[in-house]
């Protein structure tokens, strides 16, 4: 027997069908070890001896481990084929370790997408595992321990903060200094004039040859003086333009349009894409949808290019025929991996919209449209320019109109294509038209917008900070922490959240910023690429962070904490609020001396809207003190779980899903939910 071990639960029953009898697939679940937290400050790293790590099972893997133990010994061959990219390669080694298989016992496969071909293919390519990847990505994860534990450590004695992380920080430093270029911003006030006709706007622009900024009312008053209704046509201009698709979709470009388009957010978008990756029944068989969802890349492989464009020739036409666009952006691009495309271009959205979820769908039909979009050719447009003279004060109106709609053909509800008609002034060339009106209209200057999520994620991906596929971790983190509140679509950074950042300006403004994080991933990369020791780079930082610490400890001022505006009812003094192990109470501000607590009423724990009635799932103990899940409308509806339920529904049997451990399961059957899987907890 030769054994096929895989991280999903999902992806090994999909694989298993690929490969046959003589194949037994399974999966460990993700990770199935992860850095202790004994030893000097938790970390689980020995940094005295060289950045030793402890790693120990993760919580509810020992019988995983125990299974596969048992499982290798039986095996011929051992085929490690976790994810393709530096995660993926991690576990492979943790796996190779922990179970103890034998270098001449395995190889490592990389599945780029879950088909029979691909998955055949894979098989019959193997390679041993790079330990260059495995650790770059050590590396890091060393790095947001550290970073993660001890920052969070000072934060949380410091400020009302809970955790503070080496991406994380930076991410929040974005949005407070975008916050505070907002409350500086100084408005100022300028002026458009507009002359109206019949069917088109004509907008001032210049005087003679002088682009014109008009800033006060003196100003316009001065001008519409000068102007009368008559307009010199003295030109029109029409030029052909070609309008180019955007290269298909990588990680980072997938969550920001998933997010302006679908109203995804990140993590939303990267578990269902892993969902269509990992394999979905549609019908005759269980296929991976699209290829790997975590990439750099916007490269398309031939094999996918060849029958695309024979694909768009017979259901378009031979001029809808486009090309392969060449990226100038190959910095950090991990080109092993293909964009994130359809497996099959003759799997369109319609033909398998009944086996797909509704947010599936929406999905894949951006994913699918997008890369068959960028192998379309361009959509031609006719602009046209019109200036208009008024005693030499300059007038422009344009236009656009779509003349061929190219891949706008398949991208068009995507894309904003109004055509912009304007009239034919051919034959007024050189001669006067009169305006029904000249207007003004005061306006003022604005600040740059607060982040969205999509922004957000575009800013860190163009300035290097963290890795597009941490990137979901990093926007929940700083939603859960309190640091940030989301309204209207937009971050806005809560009081904890500025004090947070602020606190870490004060010592760690030399870590906590966008040049050392890029530059730290650049070090990871060539980590990776084999040119420099990661040793050396784990030394070089902690040098630096470990003395900076040590300052911060002894020298930030602690935060004092927020006052209720009460009165402690025992001694006078003010009520405040603290932070403890089970979250924030009100006690006296005079403690130790004054030891009162406010008694507040016990809230419910709500989990999640009750499925059969309209009470709420509340967390409740047993009589035991076990945890248990229950409706509050108990006796009168006894619904109930012992695992945390999701108010997600199994695509199986419509059961509840449930989550133990980081495991989500069906309550009912044996359907496993795979939640997407990100390169770190700690960013």
């Amino acid at each position: 027997m030769e054994l096929v071990i895989v991280e999903s639960p999902a992806k090994s029953k999909t694989i298993e069908k690929y490969l046959g009898k003589n194949y037994k697939v399974v999966s460990s679940i993700g990770h199935i070890r992860d850095l202790a937290t004994t030893g000097k400050y938790g970390l689980g790293i020995d940094i005295e001896q060289g950045f030793v790590p402890n790693y120990v099972p993760i919580k509810g893997k020992k019988k995983v481990i125990t299974d596969l133990k048992k499982l290798v010994k039986e095996s011929d061959k051992v085929y490690l084929a976790t994810d393709p990219d530096r995660e993926g390669e991690a576990i492979s080694w943790h796996l190779f370790d922990a179970l103890g298989i034998k270098e001449n016992k395995y190889d490592r496969v990389l599945f780029y997408e879950i088909t029979k071909d691909k998955v055949l293919e894979g098989i019959k390519n193997p390679r041993k595992i790079d330990y260059n990847l495995v650790k770059s990505q050590e590396t890091r994860r060393f790095l947001d321990r550290i970073i993660g534990f001890r920052l969070s450590k000072l934060m949380q004695s410091k400020t009302s903060g809970t955790s503070a992380g080496r991406v994380q920080s930076v991410a929040l430093k974005l949005i407070v200094d975008r916050e505070r270029e907002i409350e500086a911003f100084k408005e100022e006030e300028y002026y458009t004039i507009t002359a109206k006709f019949s069917d088109f706007d004509s907008e001032l622009f210049k005087y003679k040859d002088k682009d014109l900024e008009i800033k006060s009312l003196d100003e316009v008053n001065d001008i519409l003086d000068k102007l009368n209704k008559d307009f010199l046509v003295s030109s029109i201009e029409s030029k052909n333009k070609n309008k180019a698709s955007k290269f298909p979709f990588t990680t980072s470009t997938l969550q920001q349009e998933a997010s302006n388009k679908l109203n995804f957010n990140a993590r939303r978008t990267m578990g269902i894409a892993q969902k269509m990756y990992e394999g979905i029944d549609v019908g005759t068989e269980t296929v991976g949808l699209i290829t790997y969802m975590r990439t750099d890349s916007v490269r398309l492989s031939d094999e996918f290019t060849g029958p695309t464009f024979k694909y768009i020739e017979e259901n378009y036409g031979k001029e809808y025929v486009g090309y392969v666009k060449k990226s100038k952006k190959t910095e950090n691009v991990q080109d092993a991996h293909e964009a994130i495309r359809p497996t099959s271009i003759y799997r369109t959205p319609e033909s398998i919209k009944k086996y797909l979820t509704a947010d599936e769908y929406k999905l894949y039909n951006l994913i699918y449209k997008r890369t068959l979009a960028s192998l379309m050719a361009d959509a031609k447009a006719l602009g046209t320019t019109i200036i208009l003279d008024n005693n030499d004060y300059k007038f422009k109106t344009t236009g656009s109109v779509i003349t061929f709609n190219g891949y706008l053909e398949v991208y068009k509800e995507f894309e904003d294509t109004k055509d912009t008609v304007l009239p034919d002034l051919s034959s007024k060339l050189n001669t006067y038209i009169e305006s029904n009106d000249i207007i003004y209209e005061q306006h003022f200057t604005k600040p740059k917008p607060r982040y969205t999520e999509a922004k957000l994620i575009k800013e860190m991906e163009e300035l290097g900070i963290g890795r597009p596929s941490t990137y979901a971790t990093i926007m929940s983190n700083i939603k859960d922490r309190g640091y940030v509140e989301i309204i209207e679509k937009k971050f806005h950074p809560t009081k904890i959240g500025i004090e947070v950042t602020d606190k870490l300006q004060e010592y760690f403004s030399n870590i906590i910023n966008v040049k050392y994080t890029a530059n730290m991933e650049d070090d990871l990369d060539k980590i990776a690429d084999g040119k420099i020791d990661n040793k050396e780079v784990l030394t070089q930082f902690y040098q630096v962070f470990d003395s900076t610490l040590t300052e911060a400890f002894k020298g930030m001022e602690k935060v004092a904490p927020e006052e209720t505006g009460e009165l402690c009812p025992e001694c006078g003094n003010p009520l405040v609020i603290r932070k403890g192990k089970y979250g924030e109470f009100v006690a006296c501000s005079d403690y130790p001396n004054c030891k009162y607590i406010k008694k507040e009423k016990k809230e419910e724990n709500v989990i999640i809207d009750c499925p059969n009635c309209d009470g709420k799932i509340v967390e409740r103990r047993s009589k035991k003190g076990k945890i248990f899940y229950g409706c509050n409308n108990y006796p009168k509806c006894k619904m109930a779980y012992w695992d945390k339920p999701t108010g997600i529904k199994c695509p199986k049997c419509s059961s509840m899903i449930t989550e133990k451990n980081d495991v989500k399961k069906c309550s009912n059957c044996d359907y496993i939910l795979e939640s997407d899987n990100t390169e770190s907890n700690d960013e």
